[in-house]
């Protein structure tokens, strides 16, 4: 398989060059006043693999009339976008890491920027696993309403499966 790929891009390679050479060879005409239409958008690529599951849309977020229903809508929307990465039981006695986040919002409540609070000592990768899955789970709802600033804290209580559970659900 990898010599076809290799037979393929070569030919695409070699038909590339010529239509250099013909684009170079071309004589210059005096540009179009006719306004330009953008061309469309490639195909996608078939290597491509599909979305996972998980990656589903989520639905829009509900209104929120305080900080508490912020931070527990973003729990459930966390869950909802990374079921993957998330558990609801107990929380074990011995966690793997335990980073926490301040989110920032902006009024439409999207991520204005995200900070990491506490960095764990060991399993440092779960923060980034944490920042993602915030991202994956935003917008949080429009709290242009609320007091500002607009940010809260989140928990990420990580067993060893490097899976978490929002500490908002505890």
């Amino acid at each position: 398989m990898y010599c076809i790929d290799r037979r393929v891009r070569a030919c695409l390679r070699a038909a590339l060059a010529g239509l250099g050479l013909l684009v170079g060879c071309s004589t210059t005409q005096a540009p179009d006043p006719s306004p330009t239409v953008a061309a469309p958008p490639p195909p996608a690529s078939p290597t491509l693999a599909p979305a996972p599951a998980h990656m589903a849309k989520l639905a829009a977020p509900g209104p929120v009339k305080n900080w508490n229903e912020v931070r527990r809508q973003a729990a459930h929307r966390m869950v909802a976008a990374n079921p993957d990465g998330t558990y609801l039981g107990v929380v074990p006695d011995a966690l793997l890491a335990i980073p926490v986040l301040e989110i920032e919002l902006n009024g439409d409540g999207s991520i204005r920027k995200i900070n990491a609070m506490r960095l764990p000592r060991q399993a440092k990768d779960t923060t980034q696993l944490a920042m993602d899955a915030v991202r994956r789970a935003a917008p949080f709802g429009d709290v242009s309403r609320l007091p500002k600033p607009w940010r809260f804290t989140e928990t990420f209580p990580f067993n060893d499966d490097r899976k978490f559970k929002p500490r908002t659900f505890d």
